[in-house]
């Protein structure tokens, strides 16, 4: 086979360079700042700052309040990717049985994916309503009173919840697109071999999707640390108070609002370490046991 190239070499570099200015300057010159201003006491003005080297980063670690906080995102990261997916594929798994309106199903279970976090978060405020909420009645009727922005397990329900809800869809979609590729003949072979429904699908069905579970636990995990920062915004009402609030939304609180600017830099760098360490965990221990076909 004839391998495609270019007359020039400053051709493709010509073409991916829009793409690499769009990086060095919203990601990689950011991402520079942040590690240099971790080092620095600044004033919130910008009249001037301090040099005080690590000491933003031992102030953090030694802080109780932000070890709650990162465990709390270890939670909460850990149920968003878990039942996002879970439910994507439940829901995916039956959709792709369904023969007769098949297109209105799968509509009705996309839909939500435009949705954006804000206003998805500001939908849990109606749904949570202390006064008429309908799932606040809902908890009302077993006995529960349901206090979203009070109650700190109540708030991090209400979060886990709506951020759930927010990305079943876009997993949904992928999970059906999976499922949807999987040849027939493969199906069949497998129908004669197990009669179990449920044997099936976990010999063969779900390694077979082993390659867009992976991609979408990627997708999730992110989505879970950074993706939902507008839905945490909108909960928490602007006041996080002693509600729940993850990494991303402390960085934002101590940089914007508390004007520590030097602490919320390193509290950023920290999360970059810990979410470049995660992404090279997957790669080199999860994907090993995926096979592409």
């Amino acid at each position: 086979m004839k391998r495609a190239g270019f007359a020039t070499r400053w051709l493709p570099i010509l073409l991916l360079l829009p793409q690499l200015i769009i990086i060095a300057v919203f990601f990689y010159w950011p991402a520079a700042h942040a590690v240099q201003s971790s080092f620095y006491l600044q004033d919130p003005f910008g009249f001037g700052s301090s040099f005080v080297g690590f000491d933003n980063y031992t102030d953090l670690l030694d802080n109780s309040e932000y070890r709650r906080i990162a465990w709390f995102t270890v939670v909460f990261t850990v149920l968003v990717t878990f039942f996002s997916l879970a439910l994507a594929l439940l829901l995916a798994v039956k959709a792709d049985k369904v023969i007769r309106g098949a297109k209105t199903y799968r509509t009705l279970l996309m839909w939500v994916y435009a949705v954006a976090p804000p206003v998805a978060g500001f939908i849990g405020l109606i749904m949570f309503n202390q006064s008429w909420g309908p799932l606040t009645r809902l908890f009302a009727e077993i006995g529960h009173d349901f206090t979203l922005g009070v109650n700190y397990n109540d708030t991090a329900f209400a979060m886990v919840l709506v951020s759930v809800w927010k990305q079943v869809p876009v997993n949904f979609i992928f999970f059906l697109s999976g499922l949807q590729s999987i040849p027939k003949s493969v199906r069949e072979a497998a129908l004669i071999d197990n009669r179990s429904a449920s044997g099936r699908f976990w010999d063969v069905t779900f390694p077979l999707l082993a390659p867009t579970g992976f991609f979408l636990l990627i997708i999730n995990i992110t989505y879970a640390l950074f993706e939902t920062f507008g839905v945490i915004d909108t909960l928490v009402k602007g006041e996080p108070g002693n509600n729940p609030m993850t990494l991303v939304y402390k960085v934002y609180v101590d940089g914007f609002r508390g004007n520590d600017l030097g602490g919320s830099s390193a509290q950023s760098v920290i999360l970059m370490i810990l979410v470049l360490a995660l992404t090279v965990f997957q790669f080199r221990m999860v994907e090993r046991r995926i096979h592409y076909t």
